[in-house]
């Protein structure tokens, strides 16, 4: 189970505290950033709540004053004395924002990802239809494992994070039916070409890697999926695009408070 070090919920109208609810499976939206260091630095914050503010609009919770109050409550709920190394999360309805804070861990090499029929509600939005998709992820070793999302007999992104894969040096990434998450959109930058194409779970061993991206995740490479035999043939592309993820890190400026 994810450790928590804070879980607070506050009213939309007028920031209110109450008392705390997690908002899955309500109509709405979240975004998890990566949070770290001291002092705190917050992985592309801007375009998190980009993203998140143009998903709320379509889901038709709107509130003029909405960054500034994400803003204010970021400030309220973080420390300039404490050391981080948690993702932050922002849930969003029409009636409550939630924050949450929980530690990040971090995957490890022999990661294996688990096959399930599943494809997201409304895929091309980060919203809170995600209750079954927890019920695997809290009984996983998130260090460990993800689930991917199958539907059709194609792969689509896993429980956290985007799926890219490469074949013969080349990426590839699905088609449709998910979302497209910041740190996948930081790659599309660096990444000369990424084709999109059905990913068919027939096709799969012609695939010499599996590669998440994610807030949580980070970049992390898929050594097996056991459920079809399949093994990564090298490591190649997962050091050459962690070299990139290290260097925005690096780069990354403190949270203004």
């Amino acid at each position: 189970m994810a450790t928590y070090l804070l879980k607070k919920s506050y009213q939309l109208k007028d920031l209110k505290q109450i008392e705390f609810e997690d908002l899955w499976g309500d109509h709405g939206i979240f975004t998890t950033m990566w949070i770290f260091g001291k002092p705190a630095k917050i992985l592309f914050l801007d375009n998190h709540l980009k993203n998140l503010i143009l998903s709320l609009k379509r889901y038709q919770i709107k509130k003029k004053s909405l960054k500034t109050d994400i803003l204010k409550i970021i400030d309220k709920n973080l420390s300039k004395k404490r050391k981080y190394n948690h993702l932050l999360r922002i849930a969003i309805n029409k009636k409550i924002i939630s924050i949450s804070l929980r530690k990040r861990v971090k995957p490890k090499l022999n990661f294996n990802l688990k096959l399930i029929k599943l494809k997201r509600e409304k895929p091309k939005f980060k919203n809170l239809k995600y209750k079954k998709i927890l019920s695997y992820l809290n009984k996983m070793d998130n260090s460990r494992s993800d689930i991917a999302l199958v539907s059709n007999k194609k792969l689509l992104e896993t429980g956290t994070s985007n799926l890219l894969f490469v074949k013969d040096q080349k990426f590839f990434t699905p088609k449709k039916d998910y979302y497209e998450g910041n740190t996948f959109r930081f790659f599309k930058t660096k990444i000369k070409r990424i084709t999109k194409k059905d990913i068919l779970l027939k096709e799969i061993h012609d695939y010499d890697e599996i590669l998440l991206l994610g807030s949580g995740k980070g970049v992390t490479s898929v050594r097996t999926i056991n459920e079809i035999s399949w093994r990564r043939r090298n490591l190649n592309k997962y050091k050459d695009l962690s070299k990139h993820y290290d260097a925005v890190v690096d780069k990354c400026n403190p949270y203004k408070f």
